[in-house]
């Protein structure tokens, strides 16, 4: 071998690539079909327009406007609350004390207001309080105990359910809350909290406008800000989260708050809608929030979901609750169809996910 031949460099440059050569697998750009189908929400944007249209077929008072209408206020009532908990979800965690928070806030503000004969933005504030406090009781344990949120959480529902019938009785002497329609600030409360306009002849609540702007904002959140880098982070892996600089504590504490706060704002609707509260309801609507973000693309594991895709997932629980209703149906068959179409929604994200990155 001669001296020329060992000069030889041991690599060498790729050539550059040209016309008709073949691409990298890697870099290569998918198709259009394939990235939409990527998407968390695709597989549930598709199921919402399936049970629209099985309803708009099977049930035609659905097609009036005023029915379609009540159709988005059922949506936005599970809604409100299903977007942060499918923060919470994403962020690797979940909550079962969110239906009785709900309760709990609305118990704490007429209760409060009336029995001390204030004005109800007192009871109000009072009530965020409590709801961020519920929240802040959550996160510090999960975080702090190490324990499964599923366990600490259901301990909380079961406390907030004794604590929510016991006080209400104690203090009214009744499981409801006594009427707070003729206090001072109510009126002003109620046209934040619980009331509505007209478009085109048809009465739109106004918490339809509260739930779409709490997605978008959500939906900013997660795509264009640190902190929605920080939910992805540390539902995916939070020991890796830690290592690079990711505040895990803060960030999980702060979810299971977001929650409370959409309890809170939940509970005030439906205080100042109907001017009193039922101590023992909320039970179970939990379920419904979580299977909403499910359906939405949501993991359970975390790490994963978007907050556009539960905004569909409550408006399937909604169109079905309402839809049900309106075709005459029997509504005990109600939870039978929820359950179909969860695990329906299951399969339709498992199969897009599968498909989109087949190659």
């Amino acid at each position: 071998m001669s001296m020329a031949q060992q000069a030889e460099p041991a690599v060498t440059t790729p050539p550059a690539p040209g016309p008709g050569k073949e691409k990298d697998g890697r870099t290569a750009q998918r198709p259009l079909a394939l990235r939409l189908l990527g998407r968390p929400e695709i597989g549930v944007f598709l199921g919402a327009v399936a049970v629209y249209i099985f309803f708009l077929v099977a049930a035609p008072p659905v097609r009036d406007g005023s029915s379609m209408a009540n159709v988005l206020y059922q949506s936005s009532t599970i809604g409100i609350v299903t977007i942060p908990v499918a923060l919470l979800m994403i962020g690797g965690e979940f909550d079962l004390s969110s239906g009785v928070a709900v309760i709990t806030s609305a118990l704490t503000a007429s209760m409060l207001a009336y029995q001390l004969s204030m004005n109800v933005w007192v009871g109000v504030l009072a009530a965020l309080l409590v709801s961020l406090a519920v929240g802040f009781f959550n996160g510090w344990m999960v975080v702090k105990t190490g324990l499964p949120s599923f366990l600490v959480t259901l301990g909380t529902f079961l406390m907030l359910q004794g604590i929510n019938l016991a006080v209400t009785k104690l203090v009214t002497g009744n499981v409801a809350t006594d009427n707070i329609s003729d206090m001072d600030g109510f009126d002003q409360a109620k046209a934040i909290f619980a009331s509505s306009f007209e478009v085109g002849g048809v009465n739109v609540k106004i918490t339809i406008v509260y739930w779409l702007v709490f997605a978008a904002i959500a939906t900013w959140v997660l795509l264009r800000t640190k902190y929605g880098n920080w939910i992805f982070a540390v539902g995916g892996n939070k020991d890796s989260a830690r290592a690079v600089g990711v505040p895990v504590a803060f960030t999980k504490i702060s979810l299971f708050m977001l929650v409370g706060l959409g309890a809170w704002f939940l509970g005030m609707h439906q205080l100042f809608s109907f001017n009193t509260v039922q101590s023992g309801e909320g039970v179970g609507i939990e379920l419904i929030y979580i299977s909403a973000a499910v359906i939405g693309g949501c993991l359970l594991t975390g790490g994963a979901g978007s907050a556009i895709g539960p905004v569909f997932g409550a408006f399937m629980f909604g169109m079905v609750q309402q839809g049900i209703v309106y075709a005459g149906w029997n509504p005990d068959w109600f939870k039978a169809f929820l359950g179909v179409m969860l695990l329906g929604a299951v399969l339709i994200n498992l199969w897009v996910s599968r498909t989109a990155t087949r190659r």
